[in-house]
């Protein structure tokens, strides 16, 4: 195990303190043999399971004994769970038989054999509060297995596999380390990999010595606990085990102080220098010395009389009662073990007048399967509103226009300043994209979102832009690939707070403003977290004046460094489920001079060039996508913006020349020439609908649409085999007005 050395530095309660923080392993990968114990003989190992059964180990008779460390709390431990369960059942069959000792102080009885029943494991099940087994075995991690061969030698240590890391997830595993293992030792050949660090919760070792006052955890770790950690680590809380106790603490003090001093927890990732934020979740440096020197000091209790008073946490909805209430419209299935695609779930709200909101708030109806949620209110559509919609949006037209409401474990909700509020428009339709985390167990979920309604006009609007690229691609194994995307503030605006939004390979992101000649940082994320989609919220809007710019950046490892990495060998290229990748810098902002409801938008990213300039937008861009400047724009050229203009070919040769890109973006002339449009695309595709559609009966067929169909069948969305107009309009990138 890695190792770091800190130098406590006050001399008042320091005689000479050194004390040691233990690093735990982020991945399952192979050690060393040093201190391994590997081929020494193991004391023969003995207790009590659950079941009142006397169990020793190495199991007599068995041609194989596996020692699983388990914990029913630590989420790694309730992911393999599945895996390991699966394991003693195929390798019962060929005489191994495991054993699992759960070490905690803070795990009862109950929840062990509730786990046992869950997970149908055979073999016995001990509970070693006082670490008997772990003390022999110098077991380090809740996830660490031991093999050992008919004669109590010890043939393998480590991971059961390398599916589960540290904030990451694989699909499948790459290597089966426990099971290669098993597989050697039953065909009497040498292990190849004897040795894996075992990616857990750390479990704590003997205490330090040390010359220290040390604190209490009454008089001075309860209070940061309480905090920091129990908004989510609390009774019916969304984390996955509580520390409302002195012992539910103690017994997982290892693990926090490695979290905290890793940055993993408390979940706040922006570097020092920029802000100030509203909603920092940074633990302070002095809290974290107490918590080192308590541990450090054996953790002791401390004077109950010494104890902060209770906190009371507010149960159900956070912003008070809300005015409306949007829920999935049929529970979602969520498997128990490997990774799940982004679940995209259409909700229509059937609001008859635009609705201003002044706080919202997100609710997942299983916290511990939801991770993160993003809301967004896509504009109104006429059918098929209600029904269940999985279908990555291809274009990303809801991620380019902004979110509207947005879940973390922790933060669920939105509450604007008065006299600030979003605008939803009437008949909009709310689209819920959902991160799921399996956790070891198969379930359910039926997230919903409330509203409170601004009791009069707000003073000003939220918006929401993106500063996106779209035409990124990043190679194969680039461990440090940038993308930029910026833009130059049309009109003054006060911004209110940032979001960066990628995917699995993003590893760091940055906002800066331009503005006189001089670069400013407004946020920096040094270490990128996928699974915490954090909004960073300034203490007060910060003026931002027009022709600045403010320029986003996101850096990418798709080398095989990246434990969460699906792929390295492949070019990366946006995309809306988690293996490929995005580059979204939201920004939230209000325009000071802009009367509510009647503005642009501002910096908002807009839907598509409209009126006097179109046409030299449209050519601009069109020369900086043609790359062979052949006058003709692929596929390949075009990347996700192909999905947007394929319609405009016209002759289906699977290119489109500029004269048909202005006719499909309804802006006529020669190259070069501007005027005002006499047809939007969505008109243009109404009247190609309503020629098409010849029984007029609200549908086009393959048969209606003839050679076409190849074309414009992908946007079929619900798969019967015709098309809608609302289905149809998808393919310029225009919802209906």
């Amino acid at each position: 195990m890695k190792s770091l050395w800190l130098v406590a530095g006050s001399l008042s309660m320091v005689v000479a303190s050194c004390f040691q923080i233990v690093i735990a392993d982020k991945t399952a990968a192979p050690k060393s043999l040093t201190n391994s114990q590997i081929g020494r003989s193991i004391p023969r190992l003995s207790g009590i399971a659950l079941s009142g059964k006397s169990v020793s180990a190495p199991i007599p008779g068995a041609a194989a004994t596996v020692i699983a460390l388990s914990s029913t709390t630590c989420p790694l431990c309730q992911k393999y769970g599945p895996t390991l369960a699966a394991l003693e059942d195929t390798y019962a069959k060929k005489g191994v038989k495991f054993v699992f000792v759960n070490p905690s102080t803070a795990e009862s009885a109950g929840e062990m054999n509730q786990l046992v029943n869950r997970l149908k494991l055979n073999g016995p099940y001990l509970h070693d509060p006082k670490s008997a087994w772990v003390n022999v075995l110098g077991a380090k991690t809740t996830t660490e297995t031991f093999v050992l061969d008919q004669n109590g030698k010890l043939v393998y240590r480590g991971a059961v596999d390398d599916q589960y890391a540290i904030g990451a997830a694989l699909e499948r595993p790459k290597n089966r380390y426990l099971a290669n293992a098993l597989d050697a030792v039953l065909a009497g050949k040498p292990v190849k990999v004897r040795v894996t660090s075992a990616t857990g919760c750390l479990l704590n070792g003997a205490p330090t010595e040390t010359a220290m006052a040390v604190p209490t955890y009454h008089g001075n770790i309860q209070h940061i606990v309480q905090k920091s950690c129990m908004p989510c680590h609390r009774p019916d809380g969304v984390a996955p085990f509580s520390l409302d106790g002195y012992e539910a603490v103690k017994s997982r003090a290892k693990m926090l102080q490695f979290v905290i001093h890793d940055g993993i927890m408390p979940p706040w990732f922006a570097a020092k220098g920029s802000g100030p934020w509203r909603n920092d979740g940074a633990l302070p440096d002095a809290d974290k010395a107490a918590l080192d020197k308590w541990i450090a000091g054996g953790m002791p209790k401390g004077d109950a009389k010494a104890a902060p008073p209770a906190v009371k946490y507010v149960s159900g909805w956070t912003i008070g009662k809300p005015d409306a209430v949007f829920q999935l419209p049929e529970p979602v299935a969520v498997k128990g073990s490997g990774v799940m695609p982004y679940a995209n779930i259409n909700v229509p709200t059937n609001f008859t007048t635009d609705k201003w909101v002044e706080k919202i708030e997100v609710v997942p109806g299983n916290r511990r399967a939801v991770h993160h949620v993003l809301v967004f209110a896509r504009p109104p559509r006429s059918a098929n509103e209600s029904r269940l919609e999985r279908i990555a949006d291809a274009d990303a037209r809801e991620e380019l226009s902004g979110f509207f409401g947005i879940y973390v474990p922790g933060n669920s909700a939105l509450n604007y300043p008065k006299g600030l509020a979003k605008r939803i428009p009437k008949g909009s339709v709310l689209r819920f994209q959902i991160h799921y985390t399996p956790y070891g167990t198969a379930t359910t979920d039926q997230t919903k979102i409330g509203f409170v309604f601004a009791k009069e006009p707000p003073k000003h609007e939220v918006h929401t832009a993106s500063l996106a690229n779209l035409r990124f691609a990043i190679p194969p194994r680039a461990d440090n690939h940038p993308v930029e995307a910026q833009i130059r503030v049309p009109v003054d605006v006060q911004i209110l707070s940032y979001l960066p939004h990628m995917h699995l390979r993003a590893k760091a992101a940055k906002y800066e403003l331009t503005a006189g000649g001089k670069t400013t940082t407004l946020l920096d994320v040094p270490r990128y977290d996928f699974n915490w989609q954090l909004n960073y919220v300034l203490q007060s809007p910060l003026s931002v004046k027009t022709g600045d710019t403010i320029k986003f950046t996101a850096w990418y490892d798709n080398s095989e460094k990246n434990p969460a990495n699906p792929d390295p060998s492949k070019t990366v290229r946006w995309g809306s489920q988690t293996f490929d990748e995005m580059h979204l810098g939201y920004v939230e902002y209000i325009i000071p001079d802009e009367k509510p409801g009647e503005g642009t938008g501002g910096i908002g990213r807009g839907a598509g060039p409209r009126g006097r300039g179109a046409g030299s937008q449209i050519e601009a861009t069109f020369k900086r996508l043609d790359r062979n400047s052949d006058g003709l724009l692929t596929q390949e050229e075009a990347g996700v913006l192909w999905n947007r203009i394929q319609v405009g070919d016209s002759n289906g040769d699977g290119k489109v020349s500029l004269e048909e890109v202005r006719k499909l973006f309804g802006v006529g002339g020669e190259p070069g020439q501007d005027r005002s449009p006499q047809e939007s695309p969505s008109d243009q595709i109404g009247s190609t609908f309503r020629r098409l559609d010849r029984n007029s009966d609200g549908y086009v067929t393959k048969e209606e649409a003839g050679e076409i169909w190849a074309r414009i069948k992908r946007a079929d969305a619900d798969g019967d085999g015709k098309l809608t107009i609302e289905e149809a309009r998808t393919l310029s990138g225009r919802a209906p007005r």
